[in-house]
């Protein structure tokens, strides 16, 4: 029997413990399966529901069009091996942010945190969600297109509620991804099954003479290519919670490795359902693909396909809010956006105010509402800084060797996709000139103009404005500056 005064000291010790103040800094909450599920819940959003018309529309054959989608989850895997190099080597969350970084400077590392923060994330955020927000009003207005009103204000709810989920808590968040990706999985098993057991009934017809008339242009591949690639976005989101990632040395390839190849064989199978109920010419006339599916295959259950669909595209915008309020709050940290973007609420532990500004922006794109031709020309963008940041891994193999890379991938892998990347920037520039593409090279580029005033020089006046308003946000929002950075 344990003797009284030992057991009061133990019985103190544990006060003491439970006495002592949580660390201000971002928790390790996120495993394994939780990686996966962002990274397959991130990936499978509205993209596989809408890219199918505008790649078969550039290859113009199911032969090539299957082609491309393998070749886009191929790249789009051999793209996040290199960032889980990157990931091992720079345990910092933000993504692309800490590599150019260290790379290059502040200078390339701002240019992205500007042209992501303030145009690229906010602006699909609310695509995403404006997705979710008519395909759950299609469900109430059956015979007539929604008013616009209604789906806008939906989808500022939807950004509303997901911004609250993830400032409230990391494992809520976590557990919010893990529930929307087994929805969205569901109606991705539904829409495999059937296509395999319509196949095994012979529906074999559209995959005849699959590459007659197929495009072979550069112009039209690129282009297909793009397409293909916005259903793959959000395959580098795992890297911007590396420090929320437990054991993230094994963790973060194995996620890679076990979620993107599970989401390409995916893609295909879907793609081979469409085709055994629609032959090319309708697949390209129809409204929204998954429900033509639905009605043609489930019917009288073919609600469950908007349904299913709205879980998707909800689960995705979840993903990218847990992801992006990261690389907010990385910036916020590393100086380049104001300050209490990177304070931790004390309460919950999460970047709260990194959040709750990507929560504004992202509503604030809502108003226009169409907006996808501005992402359109911004993706080209986004392919310009994954180029930027293969470019990076390969300098850094020479400049920074005194670095610890518990992976490291064969150098081929880099070289490859950072040409990849070049063809996928210039391509349509050269196939279809544009001035948008001229205006969004000098969007990025002003950039500059608030880097030099704002962060390089930091003049006295900014700092008397800015410095009141961090104080009177930071006693609203309780919160207060992470304790140490990571190393």
């Amino acid at each position: 029997m344990e003797e009284p005064s030992l057991r009061k000291r133990k019985d103190d010790e544990k006060s003491t413990q439970n006495d002592e103040p949580k660390t201000t800094s971002l928790q390790k909450e996120v495993g394994l399966l939780s990686g996966i599920c962002i990274i397959v819940g991130t990936i499978i959003g509205s993209g596989i529901f809408i890219s199918p018309k505008p790649v078969l529309a550039n290859t113009e054959a199911v032969g090539p069009c299957l082609i491309i989608w393998a070749a886009c989850g191929i790249l789009a895997t051999l793209g996040a091996l290199c960032f889980a190099e990157l990931g091992t080597m720079i345990t910092k969350s933000g993504g692309e942010y800490p590599y150019l970084m260290e790379a290059f400077g502040p200078i390339p590392a701002y240019l992205f945190s500007w042209t992501s923060l303030i145009v690229m994330k906010p602006s699909s955020f609310a695509i995403i969600c404006l997705s979710f927000s008519e395909y759950v009003c299609a469900a109430f207005y059956a015979s007539c297109k929604p008013p616009h009103v209604v789906v806008k204000c939906l989808a500022a709810a939807a950004i509303l509620v997901l911004t609250t989920v993830n400032a409230l808590s990391v494992r809520l968040g976590s557990y919010v991804q893990n529930v929307f990706t087994a929805a969205k999985l569901v109606i991705v098993v539904i829409i495999i099954v059937s296509g395999i057991v319509l196949l095994a009934q012979g529906n074999t017809k559209n995959f005849e003479h699959s590459f007659e008339g197929g495009q072979v242009s550069m112009g039209a591949i690129s282009l297909a290519f793009y397409n293909g690639l916005w259903a793959y976005d959000g395959w580098n989101q795992l890297n911007y919670i590396t420090e929320e990632l437990r054991n993230p040395y094994r963790n973060l390839p194995l996620a890679i490795i076990i979620g993107i190849p599970l989401v390409t064989v995916c893609y295909i199978l879907m793609n081979v359902s469409y085709f055994t109920v629609m032959t090319p010419t309708e697949l390209l006339q129809s409204q929204a693909v998954a429900v033509t599916f639905g009605d043609r295959v489930l019917y009288p259950a073919s609600w469950v396909v908007p349904l299913f669909v709205a879980f998707s595209t909800i689960g995705a915008a979840n993903g990218t809010c847990f992801t992006t309020g990261r690389l907010i709050y990385v910036a916020g940290r590393e100086g380049h956006m104001l300050k209490v973007l990177s304070y931790i609420s004390v309460k919950r532990l999460t970047p709260a105010p990194a959040l709750i500004f990507y929560g504004i922006i992202a509503t604030i794109y809502i108003i226009p509402g169409d907006i996808n031709s501005l992402v359109n020309y911004f993706s080209f963008a986004a392919w310009l800084f994954y180029g930027m940041t293969f470019l990076g891994l390969l300098v850094m193999r020479f400049t920074r060797k005194d670095l610890e890379r518990p992976i490291m991938v064969p150098i081929v892998i880099p070289i490859l996709v950072t040409v990849t990347s070049v063809f996928l920037v210039l391509a349509p520039i050269i196939s279809e000139p544009a001035w948008e593409y001229l205006y969004c090279v000098l969007f990025i580029l002003s950039g500059l103009i608030f880097y030099f005033l704002f962060v390089y020089y930091k003049f006295g006046w900014a700092q008397k404005i800015s410095k009141p308003v961090t104080m009177h946000l930071q006693m609203l929002m309780e919160v207060v500056p992470p304790e140490k950075d990571p190393e």
